[in-house]
C-alpha cells in the first residue's frame, strides 16, 4: 500500500453502542490481514482531556505510555490490537480549539478572521492525518465520539466530509446505528437508522458501511430494507448482535465480511480470510472456563466503566487460568471494622482500587487490615497501595495518625507524601506523574519471580508517593519495598513476603494487560486466588 487510507467511525440514534469495540475489531481484522494500523479517538467535549472528569461522567481515564490522559476506548484499542497509543491517538474539541487560539495569539494567521470553517476544521484534518504522515500506517481508524446530531460534533463531521471529498477511495465512513425491538408490536424497527443516515447525509456524508447494533438477530429482509433506504450496498450492511463477550465481536465481524467490505470500498485486494488462531484459542478457553474465581473490587465508584481496565485484566487472567472471573464491587464508603468480614465474605481475592481524594479511603484501609490479618490474596493499585501502606503504619508500626499528605496535610506521620516538584502545582489537569516509568525489581522478591526480569516499565497516574524516610521501619517489620524507580529512587512496589499474596503497586498494571498478553501480576494474583479458594 502506498498511501494511508482513513476509516471514519461515527455513531447514530443513541450513544454507548460500542463504537470503540467496533473500531478495535476492525483494527484487529486488518492487522490479521497484515496491514499496519492505528486507531484514534476524537471526543467532542471541551475538556482538554478526561483527566479531570468524574468517572461517573466518563468511566475510567486511560493513560498512554507517553503520559496522556485519554478516553477509555483507547484501552479497548490496545487490548484488542496490542498497539501502543500516544497523545496523538486522542483528541478533544478543547485541544483543537486551544491549538487554534494559541496560533491566533502568536499571529500565525496573519490577521485573518478565525472561523470554524476553515480554521477549526483544518486543525481537525491536520490531527487526523498526523499519524498516517508520520508513521506511514496503511490504515488510520478514527472514531468520532458522541452521536450524529450533537451540536458539538458538527466541526468533526465537516472535516470528515472534506476529507472524503479530497481523498476519494482513500477515505470511507462506517456508521454504527441501533435497530430497536418493540416488544409490544413484536417488531424490529429500521426507522431510527434511516433518520440517522439522513442526518449524516444532510451534512454531506454518505456512509459506505452500516453496522447495525441489535439485541435480536436480523434477517436478510431487514438488512435489504436498510441497504435500499440508505443507499448502501447490501454486503456493506453488517449486524452487531449482543454476544457473550466483547472479545467475540472481531470473529463475528469477520464471519460477516466486514473487513472484506472495507477493503473492497478502499480498492484493496481482499485475499484469504485471516485465521485469528491465538484469538480463537483465547475465546475457546473463555467458553470452556466454567469454574469460578471470585474477586472483590474495593472502591468508591459503583460503575462498570470506572475500573474498566482492571476488570478486563482480571477477566483475561481468569481465562488463562481456565476460570471465569466473577467480580463483585464492594463500596469502600460502606466498610467498617464491624461489617468488613461479612462484606468480603466469599471472595477469593481482593483488589483495592485506585482513586483520588478523601471519600471512601477509610473503608479501603479497613479492607487492607482485614485481608492482611486474614491472609486473603490482596492487590492494591495506586491509591490502593497507599492505603495498604497507611494501614501497616497504623496497625503494625503503631502510628495511629499515619496518613497521606493528600488526605491530612498536618499528619505527623506522612507515610505517603507529595513529591517536591508537585508542591507548587495549582492546575489539576495533566500535572501528575504520568505515563511509563522504569522500575527495578529486587531479586528474590515475589514480584521478581512473577515478572521473571529485573527491569520493567509500567504506567503511572498519581501525585503522591511512598515516603522513603519510613522505608527501614517498614522493612524491619515485614513490609518490603521491592520495586523502585532508578532515577528518582521512589518506591514503586511493596509486598509482605510472609502472606499468600499481598502486593501493592504505585503504578497501574491494568493499562498493559491485553487479550493475547495478559499482565503477569494479574495472572499470578488470580492464580493465587484460585489456590486460596481450594485451601479455604
Amino acid at each position: 500500500m502506498a498511501e494511508t487510507k482513513y476509516i471514519f467511525v461515527t455513531g447514530g440514534v443513541v450513544s454507548s453502542l460500542g463504537k470503540g469495540i467496533i473500531s478495535s475489531s476492525i483494527g484487529k481484522l486488518l492487522q490479521a490481514r497484515g496491514y499496519n494500523i492505528t486507531i484514534q479517538k476524537f471526543d467532542p467535549y471541551i475538556n482538554i482531556d478526561p483527566g479531570t472528569l468524574n468517572p461517573y461522567e466518563h468511566g475510567e481515564c486511560y493513560v498512554t505510555v507517553d503520559g496522556m490522559e485519554t478516553d477509555l476506548d483507547l484501552g479497548h484499542y490496545e487490548r484488542f490490537t496490542g498497539i501502543k497509543t500516544t497523545k496523538a491517538n486522542s483528541m478533544t474539541t478543547g485541544r483543537i480549539y486551544k491549538s487554534v487560539i494559541d496560533k491566533e495569539r502568536r499571529g500565525d494567521y496573519l490577521g485573518k478572521t478565525i472561523q470554524v470553517v476553515p480554521h477549526i476544521t483544518d486543525e481537525i484534518k491536520r490531527n487526523i492525518k498526523l499519524l498516517g504522515q508520520k508513521y506511514h500506517y496503511d490504515f488510520v481508524i478514527t472514531e468520532i465520539g458522541g452521536t450524529i446530531g450533537d451540536i458539538e460534533s458538527a466541526p468533526f463531521l465537516e472535516a470528515i466530509r472534506q476529507m472524503k471529498w479530497e481523498l476519494g477511495r482513500r477515505a470511507i465512513n462506517l456508521h454504527l446505528t441501533y435497530i430497536p425491538y418493540l416488544k409490544a408490536a413484536g417488531e424490529l424497527k429500521t426507522k431510527p437508522t434511516q433518520h440517522s443516515v439522513k442526518e449524516l447525509q444532510s451534512v454531506g456524508i454518505q456512509p459506505d458501511i452500516l453496522v447495525l447494533r441489535t439485541e435480536k438477530h436480523l434477517e436478510d429482509d431487514i438488512r435489504k430494507k436498510v441497504a435500499a433506504f440508505c443507499n448502501v450496498d447490501f454486503d456493506c450492511v453488517v449486524q452487531s448482535e449482543d454476544l457473550p463477550s466483547i472479545y467475540d465481536v472481531p470473529v463475528n465481524m469477520l464471519n460477516q465480511g466486514l473487513d472484506a467490505a472495507i477493503l473492497r470500498k478502499c480498492g484493496e485486494k481482499v485475499g484469504p480470510k485471516p485465521a485469528l488462531g491465538p484469538w480463537r484459542d483465547f475465546l475457546d478457553r473463555q467458553r470452556k472456563a466454567t469454574k469460578e474465581v471470585h474477586i472483590g473490587l474495593v472502591g468508591k465508584y459503583d460503575l462498570q466503566d470506572a475500573y474498566k481496565s482492571i476488570r478486563e485484566g482480571l477477566l483475561q487472567a481468569g481465562v488463562y487460568n481456565d476460570h471465569k472471573t466473577v467480580i463483585t464491587f464492594i463500596n469502600s464508603e460502606d466498610l467498617t471494622e464491624a461489617n468488613v468480614g461479612e462484606k468480603l465474605q466469599g471472595q477469593d481475592g481482593i483488589v483495592i482500587c485506585p482513586g483520588f481524594g478523601q471519600r471512601g479511603i477509610e473503608g479501603k484501609i479497613v479492607a487492607a487490615h482485614y485481608t492482611r490479618t486474614h491472609n486473603i490474596p490482596t492487590f492494591g493499585i495506586c491509591l490502593g497501595m497507599q492505603m495498604m501502606v497507611i494501614e501497616f503504619a497504623r496497625n503494625v508500626l503503631g502510628y495511629k495518625d499515619a496518613n497521606s499528605r493528600e488526605m491530612d496535610g498536618k499528619t505527623a506521620h506522612n507515610v505517603i507524601d507529595i513529591m517536591e516538584e508537585q508542591k507548587n502545582i495549582t492546575n489539576m489537569g495533566g500535572t501528575m506523574r504520568l505515563g511509563a516509568y522504569e522500575c527495578v525489581l529486587r531479586q528474590g522478591s515475589r514480584v521478581f519471580d512473577i515478572y521473571r526480569q529485573e527491569h520493567i516499565q509500567e504506567r503511572h497516574r498519581h501525585r503522591y508517593e511512598f515516603n522513603n524516610d519510613y522505608e527501614k521501619e517498614f522493612e524491619k517489620n515485614g513490609m518490603m519495598c521491592v520495586g523502585r524507580n532508578p532515577e528518582s529512587d521512589l518506591v514503586e512496589i511493596v509486598e509482605i513476603p510472609g502472606l499468600k499474596w499481598y502486593i501493592g503497586t504505585q503504578f497501574h498494571p491494568e493499562y498493559q494487560s491485553t487479550v493475547l498478553h495478559p499482565h503477569p501480576l494479574f495472572l499470578d494474583f488470580v492464580k493465587t486466588s484460585i489456590e486460596n479458594q481450594k485451601n479455604k
